[in-house]
C-alpha cells in the first residue's frame, strides 16, 4: 500500500497541495537570493565606510557562502534524520538571528563572522527544501517543479537588489539587513502552517505516529488512506548509510561528478552575482547603474529557471544543461568586450543571468533524482555544500585578481572557461544519471 501510495503521487496529475508545497519551498529559496545578494549591494557601501581593499571584500562575501557550505554539508543531512520540516525551522531561526545582528556589526571581522553564521542556517534550509519540492512533484513535472522552486534565488535576488536601493538611499546598509532579519522570521509561520513533512522521509525513517500523518498527507494529497504501514525491506548486512552509502562503489562515480558539477558551475555563478555590480561600476559605469546590473542578472534568472525546467519536461536534462552551460560560456566572453556601451552591459546582462541561474536549477532538479529517500537530504546538501565551497573560493580569487591588475571586465573570460569544463563533465554524468531513474520510483 505504501508503494502504491508513492507510485500515484509519483504517476498521478499534481494537486494543489502539492503546488502549495512547491510554493513554499520557492518562498525559502528567496531568502538565499537575498543573502547573496544583501552583501553585493552594500559591498561598496561596507567598503566605503571601513576603507576595504579588493581582498577584503572578497572575504566578506565569500563570509556568508562559507557559511552556507558547512550547514550543507553537517546540518542538512539530519534532515535525513529528524525531517526536512523541523530542520527547516531551527534554520531560520539560525539564519534570522545571523542577519539581524549584522545589522549590528562594528568591524569588518564582525560581520564575517556573523554572515557565516546566517550562512549556516541558509545552507541547511536549501538542501531541504529542494528535496520536499523534489518529492512532492509527481515524476513528468519533477524538473520543472524544481526549477521553479529554484526560481525563488532570483525573485529573492531581484526583490532585495530594488529594496537594497531604497534602504541604502534612506538609511544606511545596515537597514537591509535588518530587513532580511524580518523577513527570514516573517517566513517561519508560513512553514508552520502549510509545508508538510517529507512522504518519502515519513515511509522510510517511520518516526512516531507515523502511520496517521501519512494518511493526513494521502487525505491532502487526494489519495487512499492506509490502514497499516508497509512490511519492512531488511536492508543487506553491511549496508552503508549517510556519507558512507554516497561513496559505496555503485554510487561514487556519480556522487563525485555531482560534487565536481556544483563546484564548478556555482563557481563561476557567484563570482557572476557576486561582483557584477562592483565591477560595473570599476569599469566605468555608475553606482546606480551597477546594482541596475546585478538587479538584471536575477530577473534573467527567474526566467532562465523557468525555461530550464520547462525544456526538461520535453528532453533529456542533462541535454538542456549542458546547452546551458555553454551558452552562458558564450556571453561572458562577449560581456568582456561591453565595457564601452552601458545598455550593451545591462543586455548581456539579463542574459547571462538568465542561463547562469538555469545552470545552477538544473543542478538543483538533478541531483535529487540519483538518491534514494533514506539519504537524499545528505547527497543534495553534499552536493550544495562542495557547491559552496566554489562559491566561497570564487570571491576571493577574483579579489586577489584585481589587487593583481587585471582589468575588471577581463575576469568574465576566465570564468567563461569554467562552465565549458562543466558542461564537458556533465556528458560524463549521464549514463550513472539515467540508471539512477528506476531506483526513485521505488523509494
Amino acid at each position: 500500500m505504501a508503494i502504491d501510495l508513492k507510485l500515484r503521487v509519483d504517476n498521478g496529475p499534481m494537486v494543489g497541495f502539492q503546488w502549495l508545497a512547491i510554493g513554499i519551498c520557492i518562498v525559502l529559496n528567496m531568502i538565499d537570493g537575498f543573502d547573496v545578494l544583501v552583501m553585493a549591494f552594500t559591498a561598496a557601501s561596507v567598503s566605503a565606510e571601513w576603507a576595504l581593499n579588493g581582498a577584503q571584500i572578497g572575504m566578506l562575501l565569500s563570509a556568508g557562502l562559507f557559511g552556507m557550505a558547512a550547514g550543507s554539508l553537517f546540518i542538512a543531512p539530519w534532515a535525513d534524520r529528524i525531517g526536512r520540516r523541523p530542520l527547516i525551522l531551527l534554520c531560520l531561526v539560525v539564519s534570522g538571528t545571523g542577519m539581524l545582528l549584522s545589522a549590528l556589526s562594528q568591524s569588518p571581522l564582525q560581520l564575517a563572522l556573523l554572515r557565516g553564521l546566517t550562512g549556516l542556517g541558509i545552507g541547511g534550509i536549501l538542501a531541504s527544501s529542494n528535496v520536499i519540492a523534489s518529492e512532492y512533484a509527481s515524476k513528468r513535472w519533477r524538473g520543472l517543479a524544481v526549477s521553479l522552486q529554484s526560481t525563488g534565488y532570483a525573485l529573492g535576488a531581484t526583490l532585495g537588489g530594488l529594496l537594497a536601493v531604497w534602504f541604502l538611499t534612506h538609511w544606511g546598509w545596515r537597514s537591509v539587513f535588518v530587513f532580511g532579519g524580518v523577513a527570514t522570521f516573517a517566513v517561519i509561520p508560513l512553514v508552520l502552517l502549510w509545508l508538510p513533512e517529507s512522504l518519502d522521509f515519513l515511509l522510510a525513517r517511520r518516526p512516531a505516529t507515523a502511520l496517521q500523518r501519512i494518511n493526513r498527507l494521502a487525505r491532502r494529497l487526494g489519495q487512499p488512506a492506509l490502514s497499516q504501514l508497509p512490511a519492512v525491506v531488511a536492508s543487506p548486512a553491511g549496508t552503508r548509510t549517510g556519507l558512507s552509502k554516497l561513496l559505496a562503489p555503485a554510487m561514487r562515480r556519480t556522487t563525485l561528478l555531482i560534487w565536481l558539477l556544483f563546484f564548478l558551475v556555482m563557481f563561476g555563478f557567484y563570482f557572476v552575482m557576486s561582483w557584477t555590480p562592483k565591477l560595473l561600476v570599476s569599469a566605468g559605469l555608475s553606482a546606480q547603474q551597477g546594482i541596475t546590473g546585478g538587479v538584471l542578472l536575477s530577473v534573467g534568472g527567474i526566467f532562465g529557471a523557468a525555461l530550464i525546467g520547462g525544456l526538461s519536461s520535453r528532453w533529456p536534462l542533462t541535454r538542456v544543461l549542458s546547452l546551458f552551460m555553454l551558452i552562458t560560456a558564450g556571453l561572458l566572453v562577449l560581456f568582456v568586450g561591453s565595457g564601452s556601451s552601458v545598455m550593451t552591459a545591462l543586455g548581456l546582462g539579463l542574459l547571462i543571468g538568465m542561463f547562469a541561474n538555469g545552470c545552477v536549477a538544473g543542478l538543483y532538479a538533478l541531483s535529487p533524482v540519483v538518491y534514494d529517500a533514506s539519504v537524499r537530504a545528505t547527497g543534495v546538501g553534499w552536493g550544495i555544500g562542495i557547491g559552496r565551497v566554489g562559491a566561497i573560493l570564487s570571491p576571493i580569487v577574483a579579489g586577489f585578481l584585481l589587487d593583481g591588475g587585471w582589468q575588471p571586465l577581463h575576469l568574465y573570460g576566465v570564468f567563461a572557461v569554467v562552465f565549458v569544463i562543466a558542461a564537458g563533465c556533465l556528458l560524463l554524468l549521464k549514463p550513472s544519471a539515467a540508471q539512477a531513474q528506476p531506483a526513485l520510483a521505488e523509494a
